[in-house]
């Protein structure tokens, strides 16, 4: 097994970040229908519009988990403004491991919940 698989392993079994922020500024909920993945992101930001606490809570498969860890780590103490600019190359880098098309959804929900998590709810 390779570092990043076993990476991906890690993030899915112990989730950083795993839980609600009772003090949230944004909260985000976001369902993949296809796979029942489904995930809540929770966001502080400060005055000066950077992150200082991220919390998400919801179930999923390894990869989505991973996903969202792994996103939550890198968003943690950044700019709202930049992390909103976030495409599914950054997604991508920080999971670091090749995806088939069917798993490319999965692997972008915890995005789609972030860089949407200013927009009201659908």
């Amino acid at each position: 097994m390779d570092i990043y698989q076993e990476q991906i392993l890690e993030h899915y079994k112990e989730p950083h970040h795993f839980g609600e922020l009772a003090n949230a500024s944004y909260t985000r909920h976001e369902v993949n229908t296809s796979c029942g993945d489904d995930f809540t992101f929770f966001i502080h930001v400060t005055d000066a519009g950077i992150i200082d606490a991220v919390g998400f809570t919801g179930q999923g498969c390894a990869i989505s988990t991973a996903a969202a860890s792994l996103l939550a780590d890198d968003i943690n103490h950044k700019p709202l403004a930049a992390v909103l600019e976030y495409s599914s190359d950054v997604m991508l880098n920080l999971l670091g491991i090749p995806l088939v098309p069917t798993r490319l959804k999965c692997a972008l929900l915890p995005l789609q919940a972030v860089t949407r998590i200013t927009q009201p709810p659908l």
